[in-house]
């Protein structure tokens, strides 16, 4: 049945979808507490705004036309996110048969993209703005592959769009158009296609798509990029070869990590034909050669100039996506008869697919046999179920995105706010149209959480003359935890006109 499905990208789409239903029934089926993530786009999405923070908006902005239409639930957050990791598959494979000229290949190289971790499991915990990086970076690899083998206005057309959702989704996409050019120079058909007039179309098709984003990032640029320079500072760590060097082998082991499982995957199912078919070349596999050899050297010359120390795997997404592509190109220029291995390739699929159900199953419901809790453990229903079991608030301010975007999705109705965003400072109490609720993290202990009220709150509550009426603090035990094992939140409610 497999082999079956594995033979056109149509039944390979189709075996997919089953799949990503299966991952979305899974995460509905568990607790309802949000992922970091997760978190943050529920927050988000009460705002259509030019930027948001560190991350471009291009997920954000999906996220809120989407709850404005379905309001705030799981679904609303899980369902879009599975759709864009199966277009990310999708467009995948579309751009595997633009190189490998053949149905059957395309849709090998579209289900391969389940062995790179980043994709199938990393994206599935909790990344958005990395999910939407994915399937921006499969779509602009399909609007590429096809403008070099079938040049169109539609192509030019495609290409743009992938660039543009590409440069609002994650901004080391921004490499990706660079790399591609440099990949395409040594080939005198393929550079014509640089120069041809309907490179403008893809350039203002992108142009449009950016240019919200990048009028605000104009007058915020140190706000965008404060939160991947603390990711990328070393720290302490002093300035000379040392601080490089660390750097350098962080790049590698991070190259490493995102290419060992594909590269052991496909050297265990194609044995020896894997490894005679290294050597061989021909023009597609050349160029996907230099686009990621391009790109490495310029993620490297950013690690030497910035003297980061930390190069996470899924910074690499986007350079390092086209490897089945680039592993199937490369035994096909090769010649060789691998239908042995495709055949033992086949059987890995579903077993990965179960891997990862599995694997994001247990990390909540076994996290107490393990002693090591998910967000997901995190009890947030139970915790907003006690502290307004006298009255719902007409507002909510948190301490932070994720119990932001926790008390949403627990009380999707109410108004939810934290310090600084969307505007400056603490919002005005008397407006709010009934009480308000504080809510901040507790300690991460086992015991009641701490119930004095942050400097940040009380502070400001005391300039505008304003008393709490009340300061609690719960502590309940986590979704499939161990006895005493608990999570803490303190809260304090506000009623306007309370001096």
């Amino acid at each position: 049945m497999l082999e079956r499905a594995t033979r056109t990208i149509k039944t390979a789409a189709l075996l997919l979808a089953a799949y990503f239903v299966l991952n979305i029934a899974l995460r509905i089926t568990l607790p309802h507490s949000l992922e970091l993530d997760e978190a943050e786009q529920s927050f988000f999405s009460q705002y259509l705004l030019a930027g948001y923070g560190p991350q471009p908006p291009f997920y954000n902005w999906m996220q809120y036309a989407i709850v404005s239409v379905t309001g705030m639930s799981i679904g609303a957050l899980v369902v879009p996110k599975n759709i864009l990791l199966f277009l990310c598959y999708l467009f995948y494979g579309l751009a595997g048969r633009e190189a490998l000229k053949d149905q059957a290949l395309a849709a090998i190289g579209m289900l391969a993209l389940i062995t790179l971790p980043q994709v199938s499991y990393m994206a599935q915990q909790d990344l958005t703005h990395t999910t939407a990086l994915l399937f921006a970076s499969s779509l602009f690899l399909y609007g590429f592959f096809r403008t070099l083998d079938r040049p169109g206005v539609g192509s030019y057309l495609l290409l743009g769009l992938a660039t543009g959702i590409g440069l609002i989704s994650k901004y080391n996409f921004a490499l990706m158009p660079v790399v591609a050019l440099i990949a395409i120079l040594p080939d005198a058909e393929w550079r014509r296609r640089a120069l041809d007039w309907r490179m403008l179309i893809a350039v203002a098709v992108a142009l449009v798509i950016v240019l919200p984003h990048a009028i605000w990032l104009q007058g915020n640029l140190a706000f965008a990029s404060s939160d991947t320079l603390v990711k990328m500072a070393a720290g302490n760590e002093p300035a000379g070869i040392a601080r490089i060097g660390k750097g350098l082998l962080a790049f590698l082991i991070a190259i490493l990590a995102f290419a060992a499982l594909p590269v052991a995957i496909f050297a265990a199912a194609f044995r020896r034909d894997f490894v005679r078919a290294l050597s061989a070349r021909n023009r597609w596999t050349g160029m996907m050669e230099r686009m990621m050899l391009a790109s490495l050297a310029g993620i490297a010359l950013i690690v030497l100039f910035t003297g980061s120390t930390t190069v996470r795997e899924r910074w690499l997404d986007p350079f390092l996506l086209v490897l089945p592509i680039y592993f199937l190109a490369k035994m096909k220029a090769a010649g060789l008869d691998f239908s042995a291995g495709l055949r033992r390739f086949r059987p890995v699929v579903p077993v990965l697919m179960a891997c990862v159900l599995v694997a994001l199953g247990f990390r909540v419901v076994g996290a107490g046999l393990i002693g090591t809790y998910s967000r997901p453990n995190v009890p947030m229903a139970d915790l907003v179920r006690e502290m307004t079991r006298q009255a719902e608030p007409a507002l909510v301010i948190a301490s932070d995105p994720y119990v932001a975007g926790n008390m949403r999705m627990q009380l999707p109705h109410v108004p939810v706010v934290i310090p600084d965003f969307p505007v400056a400072g603490i919002p005005a109490y008397t407006t709010a149209g009934g009480p308000v609720l504080i809510v901040w993290r507790g300690k991460k202990t086992a015991t009641a959480a701490d119930a004095v009220m942050p400097e940040r709150f009380s502070s400001a509550l005391t300039a505008a003359g304003i008393a709490p009426q009340e300061i609690g603090a719960l502590s309940l035990p986590y979704y499939f935890g161990r006895q005493g094992d608990n999570f803490a939140l303190g809260y304090a409610w506000v009623r306007p006109g309370a001096r």
